[in-house]
């Protein structure tokens, strides 16, 4: 078309519908909801997909993403409702406060998001620490986003680079890299890139975005307790670290027990993230609840009105997933992969260009790492010697990169943090791009030694 060979039309296509995209938001003020909506549906029109396919590949991304992110947000926001209302995340922001102190506050969450998020994926650890970057924020009179940050980084450079996050054990399938290796690498590698992308990106960026937080997120997630006794901090720690207890539990059983045995079936089940959350929200009830003399019937008042600002937020995010799904069936992401697979160049560098490009052309961490996986394996074998441990960081650290309106990810943070979508591309993605580029360098120095 135009002269053009398909996958030349397919790029341009894909790019002058995120430019209108932005467009349409930034320009025209039109609601994120309807613009992704619409952009979804020009993309599937102007790239040739069969009318009858273009609005069920909408509605299998809007599902597919809401099927898991959507029961995750709503639970983990229930539980955020009752840490908050119990003054549970009051407690652990004075703690980390006094531990810290003002000045380095935001290390303690970069700290605490980076240990909590090891086998959270990142919509959970977001949910469940948001709450304490609005209390720490306000308590502190900190900025927004110097602490917001670092949470950010702390939590997407594990969901990148360590296990048993989804994109990294996948990958780890897909080139037949050793578990525990890739697991020590990951930590060696993802620690000094969080401080880089988030204390200290974090500190720099606060100085011209401060943030500016929904005062209707803020009075019911940073709202002071009433109560006059807050509940301990270590109850506090049980309750809100129960999900990552279980799932450490299911990824224990996966590894020592056979495939089919009763117990790992069972902590499948128990340690799955739904499961996880559920089971930590209804020891809540109990802990943030009733014994802190919640009755029955406030606590179903709190968890109707926790809903209520995360409606919008949903809706978004399904969005997102429908757009992201319009660009993979298409065919953009499988054209762009296959351009820089031509590429002769060393094969770290390009399984971090493969999952790089993806990861820009769908939006989906976890798709650019399994698909760029997929795509670079071929190569891998016409190389001897090549680290394969390596070769998944480097895949999952592409993925990473250029996070922008294609990622449900990029409105989640957005719509939170109440930030504008040029703001969002201030903080948001070009924190995204400095953990991707700098955990690049730091796997390529790796390779010098292992």
């Amino acid at each position: 078309m135009f002269g053009m060979s398909h996958e030349s039309y397919l790029l341009l296509d894909a790019v002058v519908t995120i430019i209108g995209l932005i467009v349409l938001i930034t320009r025209f003020k039109v609601h994120p909801f309807i613009a992704l909506i619409i952009a979804a549906g020009f993309l599937g029109l102007t790239s040739g997909m069969p009318v009858d396919k273009i609005i069920k590949a909408f509605q299998d991304g809007f599902g597919g993403v809401l099927g898991f992110v959507g029961i995750i947000l709503a639970l983990g926001t229930m539980l955020g409702k009752m840490m908050a209302e119990s003054g549970g995340a009051d407690q652990i922001a004075q703690t980390l406060i006094r531990a810290f102190g003002k000045d380095k506050v935001q290390w303690a969450m970069m700290f605490a998001a980076f240990l909590v998020g090891i086998p959270l994926f990142f919509e959970i650890g977001f949910v469940l620490l948001i709450p304490l970057v609005f209390i720490v924020a306000r308590r502190t009179g900190v900025s927004l986003i110097k602490i917001g940050i670092p949470l950010l980084a702390g939590l997407s450079a594990v969901h990148g680079l360590v296990p048993p996050h989804p994109g990294p054990l996948l990958a780890i399938g897909v080139f037949g890299a050793d578990i525990g290796k890739t697991i020590l690498y990951g930590l060696i590698v993802a620690l000094p890139t969080a401080i880089i992308a988030g204390p200290i990106f974090g500190t720099f960026i606060a100085k011209y975005i401060p943030g500016n937080p929904s005062q209707e997120l803020v009075d019911q997630l940073a709202r002071e307790s009433d109560s006059s006794t807050l509940p301990s901090f270590s109850i506090t720690l049980i309750t809100v670290l129960l999900p990552v207890f279980l799932m450490l539990l299911k990824t224990f059983a996966d590894i020592a027990l056979p495939e089919g045995h009763m117990a790992r079936n069972w902590m499948d089940m128990i340690g799955h993230p739904i499961s996880a959350l559920l089971l930590a929200l209804l020891l809540s009830l109990y802990t943030f609840g009733h014994r802190q003399g919640i009755g029955s019937k406030q606590i179903l008042k709190l968890l109707d009105a926790s809903l209520a600002p995360t409606a919008a937020i949903i809706l978004i995010i399904g969005a997102g997933g429908g757009f992201k799904q319009m660009l993979v069936t298409s065919g953009v992401g499988d054209v762009i992969g296959h351009m820089a697979v031509t590429a002769q160049i060393n094969p770290i560098l390009l399984a971090w260009l493969v999952a790089a490009v993806i990861r820009v052309a769908t939006g989906s961490a976890t798709v650019a790492t399994i698909t760029g996986a997929g795509i670079v394996v071929p190569v891998v074998g016409m190389v001897p010697g090549v680290n394969l441990e390596l070769l998944v960081l480097a895949t999952g650290a592409g993925s990473l990169i250029l996070s922008h309106v294609n990622d449900a990810g990029f409105w989640l943070v957005k719509q939170y943090f109440n930030m504008t979508v040029a703001e969002t591309f201030k903080t948001w993605t070009a924190m995204e791009t400095i953990l991707s580029i700098v955990a690049l360098g730091f796997i390529m120095l790796l390779s010098l030694v292992v």
